[in-house]
């Protein structure tokens, strides 16, 4: 077991009160950002975010602003179908931004081996006496089963996205600039890319460039925009820690947790839950637009 370059929080297992320790050296700053009504300077580059839109692009209650890349940060989709994932994908070709960047989140499970290879569902299909094996074992969150067996059924559906650059634990830059977007997320009703905290959360979080400008998961860390409307928090602690202690990107975006939609700081970095679905499934949070310093030698 190779050594990891930060420690595991002895209580990671419980992120609520992690936080409640952690908070005490913490910096947290609420930041009211409106959408720039001006063209971005020519030596800035303009993100323009959105996540959680869980097929409901048709039903925005806002214009999607201009920009010079857009991204979405997981769960395009309710649950990976082929359709659902050539829908998300004809409406990205509508949008005008030069860039596109996506990354997938929980509820894409078509994009997740864990559901269509090797040892899985497909391997349970063939196989009677063990019934329909993962799919049958995750609670179906008000979807028909029948529908989640047929959307992980499917070959290769990431392909589907043709009209941005899909990243899974994978860096890309442009004009200069670095990111770098992985799908990850603590146990989370045993959907797509879920794994344990603590020390597998943090494997992957290892994976990430210590050169990182813009960081894009579909979690959130603790403390920033992870509160639920039970109280509880539900981002990674180990995230954290990497973001703030190893990696230190620029801005942080994420989503996943509908109610915490908006922006905060801890005085260095600027973390951003770009949920555009509510609560309720309603697709009413606007796009997070910022701009970045294109670096010295790059240009548009």
């Amino acid at each position: 077991m190779s050594a990891l370059s930060l420690p595991i929080h002895p209580i990671t297992h419980n992120p609520t009160q992690a936080w409640e320790e952690l908070r005490r050296s913490q910096k947290i700053i609420k930041l009211n950002v409106k959408t720039p009504q001006t063209p971005p300077d020519e030596h800035m580059l303009r993100f323009v975010c959105m996540s959680d839109t869980h097929c409901l692009t048709s039903h925005l209650q806002f214009e999607i602003p201009y920009g010079d890349v857009f991204v979405h940060a997981g769960d395009f989709t309710r649950c990976g179908s082929a359709s659902e994932v050539e829908e998300f994908n004809g409406w990205l070709a509508s949008l005008p931004h030069k860039h596109k960047i996506v990354i997938a989140g929980n509820h894409e499970l078509s994009f997740d081996p864990k559901f269509t290879g090797g040892m899985s569902i497909k391997h349970h299909h063939k196989t009677a006496h063990t019934g329909d094996g993962l799919i049958n074992e995750i609670p179906d969150l008000g979807m028909e089963r029948d529908e989640l067996k047929a959307a992980v059924a499917q070959d290769n559906t990431v392909d589907l996205i043709t009209n941005a650059v899909y990243l899974q634990d994978q860096a890309h830059s442009i004009c200069g600039i670095k990111l770098y977007g992985t799908p990850w997320q603590p146990e989370f009703c045993n959907w797509a890319f879920n794994v344990p905290r603590g020390r597998q959360c943090m494997e992957k979080w290892e994976a990430i460039p210590e050169d990182t400008d813009i960081l894009i998961t579909h979690t959130p860390p603790v403390g920033h925009g992870d509160l639920c409307c039970t109280g509880v928090r539900a981002g990674c602690v180990e995230l954290l820690s990497t973001v703030q202690s190893r990696v230190k990107p620029k801005y942080h975006l994420f989503g996943h947790i509908h109610e915490g939609y908006g922006v905060t700081t801890d005085g260095k970095i600027i973390f951003i839950n770009a949920s555009t679905c509510n609560i309720n499934y309603v697709p009413i949070n606007p796009p997070i637009v910022f701009d970045v310093p294109i670096p010295p030698g790059f240009s548009k």
